[in-house]
């Protein structure tokens, strides 16, 4: 993916339990996401991204992530041909994070 790097789920767990603020978007929809996100995540589902775009932080990195990674690879797509920087997408979602 142009513009969107990999990022492992391990390390992910990893900066947060060293007590990393992360900037994470979860694009999954509600019904996936009630059953577990990671901690601070913000649920911003695929296809409302257009329309709050506004509340994505974009200092620093942006952590796209969703059930497998694709949808979140879409994601990535869409902002990097936006123009916005920072953007890793969780290699394999949520099936390879595990429980949250």
């Amino acid at each position: 993916m142009p513009g969107v790097e990999w990022i492992m789920p391990d390390e992910i767990r990893g900066r947060l339990e060293r007590g990393e603020a992360l900037n994470i978007v979860d694009v999954r929809e509600a019904e996936e996401v009630a059953e577990g996100m990671i901690p601070g995540a913000r649920h911003i589902p695929l296809g409302e991204l257009p329309v709050r775009l506004h509340e994505i932080e974009r200092s620093g990195e942006i952590i796209l992530v969703c059930r497998s990674g694709n949808r979140s690879g879409r994601a990535g797509e869409y902002l990097a041909e936006l123009g916005v920087d920072g953007l890793k997408n969780m290699y394999g979602g949520m099936l390879a994070y595990g429980e949250p």
